[in-house]
């Protein structure tokens, strides 16, 4: 029976499911934004609300009891000194869930959960756009350049192997 059960199992055991949380967790905390299952996303919001909620204590206790559930030192700094001073005036609701619909392989209900201050990537300067560009296409040349040297020396090894072998 669940009576009042709090927690949404996903079907696994204990551990890949804090493993899991961890990740969703690390993934929303790192870009912003994420897209997820409509369950997924409602479990990770109680997660992430919690954790932001301890981050704006701002003392050594609240990192290390973060660190202690979410064992990613780079998430921990993150929350602690991006999201808690961003969300300072704030009580709750730190997150926001935007239902996409059905995902078609399976049909399960799919959603974006990000944080409600969340605006997109950053747009990129169409020159930098253009130069990254360049660079791509000259990395390529040289690579094909490498692997066309490479090939050129293994056929005279061959070459020099089938003379030694006679």
């Amino acid at each position: 029976m669940r009576h009042r059960a709090r927690v949404s199992t996903f079907g696994r055991k204990t551990g890949p499911r804090k493993a899991l949380i961890r990740g969703l967790v690390t993934n929303l905390v790192e870009h912003g934004r994420i897209k997820t299952t409509l369950a997924k996303a409602k479990e990770l919001r109680r997660h992430v609300e919690k954790a932001v909620t301890l981050g704006k204590k701002q003392n050594l206790h609240a990192q290390r009891l973060l660190l202690s559930r979410y064992p990613n030192q780079e998430t921990v700094s993150t929350i602690m000194k991006d999201l808690a001073p961003r969300f300072k005036e704030r009580n709750g609701g730190y997150t926001r869930i935007l239902k996409l619909g059905m995902r078609p392989g399976d049909a399960a209900e799919m959603a974006f959960i990000e944080f409600v201050d969340y605006n997109g990537p950053k747009e990129v300067p169409e020159a930098d756009v253009k130069a990254a560009a360049k660079e791509k296409k000259a990395l390529t040349r040289l690579v094909a350049a490498k692997k066309k040297r490479v090939r050129k020396l293994q056929g005279e090894a061959r070459r020099v192997l089938r003379a030694n072998a006679k």
